[in-house]
């Protein structure tokens, strides 16, 4: 059974994305005071009174507008209600009802969904501001007066969703979901990849940079297993990055490479690799991630013989700090591939998440050393004891040696590759970590 759905819905600027920030106790929506700064919807887990359910976060719906953005996020906001299981429509105390929240009313009254209303920036503690009863003429019940900020109010609100939730059965399930972040600067088709994924016009897709704002989570389950795809604002360069709003944008990309398991780093097949791509990928593997390079729009490249190869082989030398990334070419567009990328997903998490016994890996530690003897300098030769795995994701290897400084980076580099050769350990990085004896662990 899945888990109930609250909406958060209503007009721009009343204060939702804080609202839906202080229920799930994550900052993930971006808050400012600019209408229109939330445009897809960004789901997040709640829980409340024992009680685990999703929420969902939508742009401010405009009843009636000829803005392309706008009509994009009421088309949003439908969808979430179209899918919830109660909604939340949110108003502002301080500019009464307006008619844009008559609107907004009369579309969920239209809906046959349960609504609770939410009227937002009671901030006042103590007797009820006369105010409120003044929302009682959008005719959807009691009015219960909250505070974003300050949260009062908060537990009457969701006390009064739940009555609306099904009965509850084993909401909980074994998370064996991996978590796939779509990074790339802008442009370059991530939101139409995950709308390919999942059949639907989940997110926004403009041909104006920028369009996504926040990092959006989407469940998706198929035949090759379960997978939250977070899809990312473009990552510009930061003398770019002049909007604050924007700033937060990227900022939220790369809280969303750390939350993910595998990075997909999109690339525009007619641009081949640009130095802001270079430093994107750079943000994956410092991360650790297990990491895809997914050439994007390459139904749009004239092709020759040996074309494909040839942009793998520029693809490899421009990201050459990530050789272990499998590189996959693909059309957001036509779905060419897609179904490949799944298959490339579990592959390289399950390599990420390999772990190796002390016994095989000194084995080979053994081998590598009888192959290239270990370097020497001023009569001192590097003797190397042994080694062990302390971690997964990305794969961690701690290395017991008599000197660091005998150590050379090239050495170490030579032992990676070995290890590689012999466990594959395929589009993931490798940590290995130095120590000599007489350090304290």
């Amino acid at each position: 059974m899945s888990r109930p759905l609250v909406a958060i819905v209503g007009r721009p600027n009343v204060g939702k994305s804080m609202l839906f920030n202080r229920l799930t106790g994550q900052r993930l929506s971006i808050v400012e005071d600019t209408p229109g700064v939330t445009r897809d919807r960004i789901y997040a887990p709640c829980e409340w009174n024992g009680r685990t359910f999703d929420m969902v976060d939508t742009g401010g719906i405009e009843p009636s507008t000829d803005s392309e953005i706008l009509l994009f996020m009421r088309e949003q906001a439908q969808i979430a209600i179209d899918a919830a299981t109660v909604i939340i429509l949110v108003t502002d105390l301080r500019t009464g009802v307006t008619a844009a929240d008559k609107d907004v009313a009369n579309m969920l009254l239209r809906s046959k969904k349960p609504v609770v209303l939410a009227v937002n920036k009671a901030d006042s503690t103590g007797a009820t501001d006369p105010a409120i009863y003044e929302f009682y003429s959008l005719g959807l019940g009691d009015p219960i007066p909250v505070s974003a900020i300050h949260g009062h109010g908060t537990g009457d609100l969701l006390d009064e969703c739940m009555k609306y939730f099904p009965p509850a059965e084993e909401d909980a399930e074994e998370d064996d979901t991996i978590k796939v972040a779509v990074i790339g600067k802008p442009n370059v088709g991530k939101s139409s990849l995950v709308n390919r994924i999942l059949g639907e016009k989940r997110l926004i897709v403009s041909d104006m940079a920028g369009t996504t704002r926040d990092a959006v989570d989407t469940l998706v389950e198929n035949q090759y297993g379960r997978y939250t795809f977070i899809d990312t604002a473009g990552i510009r360069r930061k003398s770019k990055v002049e909007e604050r709003v924007e700033k937060f944008s990227v900022m939220r990309a790369q809280l969303a490479i750390e939350r993910a398991d595998v990075c997909l780093i999109l690339i525009d097949a007619r641009d081949g690799v640009t130095e802001q791509d270079t430093k994107i990928a750079g943000l994956a593997h410092e991360a650790g991630k297990a990491c895809i390079v997914v050439v994007n729009k390459w139904d749009l490249v004239e092709k020759e013989t040996g074309t494909l190869e040839k942009m793998r082989k520029d693809v490899m030398r421009d990201l050459s700090f990530m050789s272990y990334a499998p590189v996959l070419f693909i059309s957001a567009l036509t779905g060419q591939r897609i179904e490949r990328l799944f298959e490339l997903i579990n592959f390289v998490n399950d390599q990420s998440s390999m772990r190796i016994t002390t016994g095989m890996l000194n084995n080979v530690l053994a081998d590598a050393q009888a192959r290239v003897q270990p370097p020497t300098d001023k009569g001192r030769r590097l003797k190397i004891y042994y080694m062990t795995q302390t971690g997964i994701k990305p794969p961690n290897f701690v290395i017991f040696c008599n000197s660091k400084e005998l150590f050379h980076f090239s050495y170490q580099r030579y032992i990676e590759n070995q290890i590689r050769a012999v466990f594959g350990l395929e589009g993931t990085p490798v940590r290995i970590v130095i120590r000599q004896k007489g350090d304290k662990e």
